[in-house]
């Protein structure tokens, strides 16, 4: 990349940086500090990246940001659509497609994914890719976020790597089974026609999986808003959880946070898994 190009992409990231509060990100303001804004220590573990590779991107050197970073960077500082886009020209980068683990996430979404304290919560795609999740999803269904390529999409994962069911109840199986194949038939009939994200997922499904075939075959249609699901996790046990979602203007996206059902002890679970956190949970989980 040339050198000024880098320079401009070290003082955009800069600019971005100083113009946020840290309560506006759930970081802690702290006693006297020293720079408006953020820090950029701050930035970097919202990014999930080093704080020398960060230093070195404000600087304008080191190497060129690849596009998850690119992604991570756009969430962490709660860029706009247009600033997006800003960055990814600034670090001469394609400007990602809809979907998939680059897409860009509202910042009033970010914002209120912040805000939902005690219960796990996380941004997802209508295709059932994770996006960003806050610290209680990780510790309850692990990093859903590390995936790439086809895989980064749960509803993929979930008809093609048995491994991706091993937290569920096996009763629970062929009901959530149904209802991914429900919503996602919604969700392509929401999309234009011959949207090429969404008829290349089913192409992969109908090819790879004999019970995604039968069940498409069924033609059900059903967005999940509300329903209800039972995890096994590996420390805390049993957690029986409502579902809950909500929606972008154009369907695209869904904020899902899960509540713990009446008459269990699963809030007392959840508090436990606030101290027990990432710990004992695998990535692979879903």
């Amino acid at each position: 990349m040339p050198n000024t190009r880098y320079s401009e992409l070290g003082g955009f990231l800069r600019s971005r940086r100083e113009r946020i509060r840290p309560e506006e990100v759930g970081l802690a303001p702290g006693p006297r500090r020293r720079v408006p804004g953020l820090r950029r220590d701050e930035v970097a573990v919202l990014a999930g990246a080093s704080v020398e590779y960060y230093t070195e991107l404000e600087r304008g050197a080191g190497s060129q940001p690849s596009d998850q970073m690119l992604a991570a960077l756009a969430r962490a500082l709660r860029l706009s659509h247009d600033e997006r886009d800003h960055l990814y020209r600034l670090a001469n980068r394609p400007i990602p497609q809809r979907g998939g683990t680059a897409s860009h996430v509202h910042p009033a979404m970010l914002d209120l994914l912040t805000r939902i304290d005690g219960t796990p919560a996380m941004v997802s795609t209508d295709l059932h890719t994770v996006l960003v999740q806050n610290p209680l999803a990780v510790a309850m269904l692990g990093d859903l976020c590390a995936h790439r390529g086809r895989a980064a999409s749960f509803l993929y994962r979930w008809f093609t790597d048995p491994a991706s069911r091993q937290i569920y109840p096996r009763e629970d199986l062929a009901p959530q089974s149904r209802s991914f194949v429900a919503d996602l038939r919604a969700a392509v009939g929401r999309r234009s026609p011959g949207d090429a994200e969404a008829a290349e997922l089913v192409d992969e499904l109908l090819r790879e999986s004999p019970e995604f075939r039968s069940l498409w075959a069924g033609q059900e249609v059903e967005v999940r808003r509300d329903e209800r699901k039972r995890i096994l996790h590996p420390t805390v046990g049993l957690l029986d959880l409502h579902t809950l979602s909500l929606f972008s203007e154009d369907g695209r996206q869904r904020l899902l946070w899960f509540t713990p059902r009446a008459g269990t002890d699963t809030a007392e679970k959840l508090a436990l898994l606030t101290v027990v956190g990432t710990e004992a949970m695998p990535t692979v989980a879903g």
